[in-house]
């Protein structure tokens, strides 16, 4: 489903966020992808569908190369890949329904979305992402009004719309507190074990990365410095991964 051989990047200024990284990631997997702030684990994910320039070595999505893809063909990756994002990224002053019909984007004409005229099948895939979420009675309500975890749940529920083969989650639970955090990892561990959808999520919080991944990957300076399964994984692991003691602030249960 996902490779990457070889794959390093380098930002101006010569910061060099991933090196060398050799990963694969099969159809349907779990994974939960751990380092430090710094590590490079946004850049790995943000790598997989071109936001991220890579400066050396190849990415494939499904059989399909991301390295050097066209504008039309990283339209086509994009629209198979859903993203969830540490910020939500919603549009505050609309509702939470044309929220999450903006994961519909790449299957509707233009002038049908700037106009509002959804297709009804459109507005179907979104009603149903909600209540997968469980959120559905929040469907005209404004975005704005939302508290932070419910919010997160509609960066979900978006990103599900688009009915991805792929999900990628970037540190989905850093703004929230520790019982909302555990009602997101779970939405997410559902969707992964109910539709098959590959996932990957960036943590920092190693007690939810032992709760709720099955593979961990550790990152470290660019590098994988880990790469198995999750029941294999240690303190001795952790502190190789982090090149420190573990400290509170790196436990979600501590409201860290």
């Amino acid at each position: 489903m996902i490779e990457f051989k070889n794959v390093s990047v380098t930002y101006r200024g010569g910061v060099r966020a991933l090196r060398h990284v050799d990963l694969t990631i099969d159809e349907g997997e779990l994974v939960v992808v751990v380092g430090l702030s710094g590590a490079g684990k946004s850049t790995l994910l943000r790598a997989m569908n071109g936001l991220v320039p890579t400066t050396e070595g190849s990415i494939t999505v499904g059989g399909t190369e991301v390295v050097g893809a066209s504008s039309a063909e990283l339209r086509d990756i994009r629209s198979r890949i859903g993203m969830i994002f540490q910020t939500f990224n919603l549009v505050h002053r609309t509702s939470v329904v044309n929220n999450v019909l903006m994961g519909r984007l790449a299957e509707v004409p233009a002038w049908r979305s700037t106009l509002g005229l959804w297709p009804a099948d459109d507005r179907e895939a979104a009603m149903v992402a909600l209540e997968r979420v469980g959120i559905v009675e929040k469907a005209y309500v404004r975005a704005a009004d939302l508290s932070g975890g419910q919010q997160q749940r509609v960066g979900i529920a978006r990103a599900l719309a688009q009915e991805p083969s792929v999900m990628l989650a970037d540190e989905p639970v850093a703004a929230l507190d520790p019982v909302t955090s555990r009602q997101v990892m779970g939405d997410l561990q559902r969707i992964n074990r109910d539709l098959g959808i590959t996932t990957l999520i960036n943590l920092h919080f190693l007690d939810l990365a032992r709760e709720y991944g099955r593979r961990l990957v550790g990152l470290r300076e660019g590098e994988i410095v880990f790469d198995g399964d999750i029941d294999d994984v240690t303190d001795a692991t952790f502190l190789e991964i982090y090149g420190r003691a573990i400290t509170d602030d790196d436990l979600k249960a501590s409201g860290g």
